[in-house]
């Protein structure tokens, strides 16, 4: 991923508000971002419990969107991440909401998906050894691949309105 500055990122949210841009918060660690070995970049809002931010490039522009993370835990016992493909324990697995970009957005559209609590995708099919005694475990470079096109394909999907594409 090419790197960004704060200007980049907050230029970058598709299914944001003025007053939501306002509000974003960087992760503390943006200065030591190596950028190098992103394929995506993606954090929870260190102020604002229950919103995180994921931007990957969409042909050669950062594409972000704002997430919303569902309240209350789910009784499962464990849950998969439907981005990276990870059996995780159901406590680090949540549901995260988009709105939609344009008008669909500005009508209520939402779409949603269960992802890693901690938005920590990227490192997380990083590891060597299967994280379940069940999990197959795919080549790393497969894992990390799809991670990235499913990543993509859901940013992509908040762009989505009444059946075109902006």
């Amino acid at each position: 991923m090419r790197p960004l500055t704060e200007e980049d990122v907050r230029a970058s949210f598709v299914n944001a508000t003025d007053d939501e841009l306002r509000l974003v918060a960087l992760p503390s660690d943006f200065m030591l971002t190596d950028w190098d070995h992103l394929d995506f970049f993606a954090w929870r809002d260190p102020r604002t419990r229950g919103r995180g931010y994921v931007i990957v490039e969409v042909g050669e522009d950062p594409t972000g969107i704002i997430l919303r993370a569902a309240e209350g835990m789910s009784r499962a016992r464990s849950a998969m991440c439907n981005l990276c493909h990870t059996m995780q324990p159901a406590d680090q697995v949540s549901l995260f909401t988009a709105r939609k970009s344009g008008s669909a957005g500005a009508q209520g559209d939402s779409i949603g998906t269960y992802i890693c609590a901690d938005l920590s995708c990227h490192e997380t099919v990083r590891l060597a050894a299967p994280l379940a005694p069940n999990e197959v475990r795919a080549s790393v470079d497969r894992k990390i691949d799809g991670t990235r096109r499913r990543t993509e394909a859901f940013v992509e999907s908040v762009l989505e309105t009444a059946g075109s594409r902006i």
